[in-house]
């Protein structure tokens, strides 16, 4: 039951980056010397995912030559306009196949157990459509927001909804299925819309990353990151 198909979303403009992506695409600044869509590949590649698509929108050149020659393996899919995640999770599906697929997001550095061989080992179909990466509010590294989710006994999510705060953020990896995207009448949307949808029926699930986690979106994110890797 294990997803062969992968998502990296990686068509942001990468505004949060200042003069860092004025003339290159956010998924190839480099930290510790590989960018960052190499380190979103590598883990892909070491969770032997069968196909992985890049979605790709700012500097479309500059990342179709780079793919070319250093993921030639990926497929890649060009948003001539920005569809965000749940917009561009169903543009791709023709190239995904069909069944759950792994997401990533590819300003994400991770330190630890490969996140998705985690999600594969605590996927269950027949209780989830959607198994969301998560770490613990105080380990999330460079996000600048409150936490996300409450999680109970059995791993079930719900949103942080009127609560000043929630213990977990999510981490950017899921196992979702997207059967329903066909529901979201919207062109561009964010896969929360899809995440409300499996919500409400009790099928979204998390499972906590054990390792480190940074979030790379704002230039201060780098150092962090490099120094998070060298721990």
């Amino acid at each position: 039951m294990r997803p062969r198909a992968a998502m990296i979303f990686a068509a942001g403009l990468g505004t949060r980056m200042g003069e860092l992506t004025r003339h290159r695409p956010k998924p190839l600044i480099e930290v510790a010397g590989r960018p960052l869509l190499a380190r979103a590949l590598d883990l892909t590649r070491a969770a032997g995912v069968a196909r992985t698509v890049v979605n790709i929108h700012a500097h479309p050149d500059q990342m179709r030559a780079w793919l070319a020659a250093e993921a030639p393996e990926a497929v890649v899919s060009e948003e001539p306009a920005l569809l965000e995640t749940g917009g561009g999770l169903r543009a791709a599906l023709p190239l995904l196949g069909h069944g759950p697929v792994f997401t990533l997001n590819a300003d994400m550095v991770w330190r630890g157990p490969n996140p998705l061989d985690s999600l594969a080992r605590a996927w269950d179909p027949a209780r989830m459509d959607a198994l969301l990466c998560l770490v613990p509010r105080e380990r999330a590294a460079g996000h600048t927001g409150v936490g996300d989710f409450f999680r109970d006994a059995e791993g079930r999510l719900t949103r942080r909804g009127a609560a000043p705060e929630a213990p977990f953020v999510y981490a950017g990896t899921q196992i979702i299925e997207p059967a329903r995207l066909g529901e979201i009448p919207e062109r561009i949307f964010s896969l929360n819309r899809l995440w409300d949808l499996l919500l409400a029926g009790g099928r979204v699930f998390g499972a906590v990353h054990d390792g480190g986690w940074v979030d790379v979106g704002r230039p201060e994110g780098i150092a962090r990151a490099e120094a998070e890797l060298a721990r």
